[in-house]
C-alpha cells in the first residue's frame, strides 16, 4: 500500500506505542484519527501532530455503539479508512490464587479480555466493514488492520493469566481474521512487542529497567516505541505480509517471573 494521503485509526494513539504510531504514519504523509479514552493527552498529541494531519475521537473500544460512532465521524470527516491499528490495551497483573488463596475475581479477567481482546475485535470488525467499500489499489488491496499482541501471549508470566489470554488471542485471531478478509482484499496483522521503552517503562526505578533488560539477546536494551511505529508502517506497505503474528522483542524469550 503508498502511504500518501491514507488515512489511519489508531486506538490507544494518545500515548506509547500508540503514539509512535501515529507519529510515523504522519512522518509517512498519512492522516490519523486517534481514538483514546485519555482525553487530555489526545488533545495535546493532536496539537504537536498538527491539526492538519490528525483528529481526536473520545472512544471505549469495548462499547459497539461508540465505536461505530467514531468511525462514522472519521468517515464523514476523510471519506475512508484505509489502515486501522489496535494499540487500546490495559495490563493489571493478578494471580489466579492471592498469598491467602483467594480466587482472582472473574471481572479482573473479563475487563482485560474485553478491553484487549475483544475491543481489538470490535473495532478491527468494524474497520473491515467500512475498507471493504474503498477501491482496490494495484494489489487489489482495500485495506490492513494491525493488531498489538504481545510476547506475553507466547510466555505468559506469572500473574498474567488475563493479559496472556487476551494477547494470545490477538494471536490466535491474525490468520483466520486474515483469511475472512482475504477476498475482501483486506490485509490483517499482529505485532507482539517484548519490552519497549514507554514512558511508563523508562519512569521506574534503575534496576527495575535494568532487570527488564536481562533477558533481552540483542541489542541489549528495551525497543523504541518508534521501533513499533516503524514495523507499523512496514506491514502497512508490504502487501504479502498477511496473517502474521510479528515478534518484536530483540530475541527475548520471558521467564517465569
Amino acid at each position: 500500500m503508498k502511504l500518501n494521503n491514507k488515512i489511519a485509526i489508531v486506538t490507544g494513539g494518545a500515548s506509547g506505542l500508540g503514539r509512535a504510531t501515529c507519529e510515523q504514519l504522519v512522518n509517512k504523509s498519512v492522516r490519523v484519527a486517534i481514538l483514546d479514552v485519555n482525553e487530555e493527552a489526545a488533545i495535546q498529541t493532536v496539537k504537536e501532530l498538527g491539526e492538519n494531519n490528525a483528529i481526536f475521537i473520545k472512544v471505549d473500544v469495548t462499547s459497539d455503539t461508540s465505536v461505530e460512532s467514531a468511525f462514522k465521524e472519521v468517515i464523514a470527516k476523510y471519506g475512508q479508512i484505509d489502515i486501522c491499528v489496535n494499540c487500546a490495551g490495559i495490563a493489571p497483573a493478578a494471580k489466579v490464587l492471592d498469598r491467602e488463596n483467594n480466587a482472582m475475581p472473574l471481572d479482573k479477567f473479563s475487563s482485560v479480555i474485553g478491553v484487549n481482546l475483544i475491543g481489538s475485535f470490535n473495532v478491527a470488525r468494524v474497520a473491515a466493514q467500512y475498507m471493504s467499500s474503498n477501491a482496490p489499489d494495484e494489489n487489489n488491496e482495500r485495506g490492513v488492520i494491525i493488531n498489538t499482541a504481545s510476547i506475553a501471549g507466547y510466555e505468559g508470566q506469572m500473574g498474567q493469566s488475563a493479559y496472556a489470554a487476551s494477547k494470545g488471542g490477538i494471536i490466535a485471531m491474525s490468520l483466520p481474521m486474515a483469511r475472512d478478509l482475504a477476498k475482501t482484499g483486506i490485509r490483517v496483522n499482529a505485532i507482539a512487542p517484548g519490552i519497549m521503552g514507554t514512558p511508563l517503562l523508562l519512569g521506574m526505578p534503575e534496576h527495575v529497567q535494568e532487570s527488564l533488560v536481562e533477558n533481552i539477546q540483542f541489542p541489549k536494551r528495551m525497543g523504541y516505541p518508534s521501533e513499533f511505529g516503524d514495523l507499523v508502517v512496514h506491514i502497512s506497505q508490504n502487501a504479502y505480509i498477511n496473517g502474521e503474528a510479528i515478534r518484536l522483542d530483540g530475541a527475548m524469550r520471558m521467564q517465569p517471573r
